[in-house]
């Protein structure tokens, strides 16, 4: 591994240490992620370096089914 330095404007920092904190991970471990995430997704990684998957978020339960969910999305539109 080899050592750089990288300038960031203060939001995106502030952004990145708030996810390295929530995450409980290092700044520099997100970043080395995020670009091979790039490379993989531009197609254009080394076949014996496969890039970190995106991360998996769990956005609870569905609590509407299929039936339902167009009503409810519609509801009150024909008064208008």
């Amino acid at each position: 591994m080899e050592k750089i330095q990288i300038l960031f404007p203060e939001p995106q920092l502030k952004v990145l240490r708030g996810i390295a904190k929530r995450d409980d991970r290092p700044v520099s471990e997100l970043v080395r992620a995020a670009v091979s995430f790039w490379i993989a997704r531009n197609g254009i990684f080394e076949a014996d370096n496969v890039p970190e998957p995106p991360p998996v978020y769990n956005c609870g339960e569905i609590l509407v089914g299929a039936n339902l969910l167009r009503n409810l999305a519609n509801n009150g539109r024909d008064e208008q």
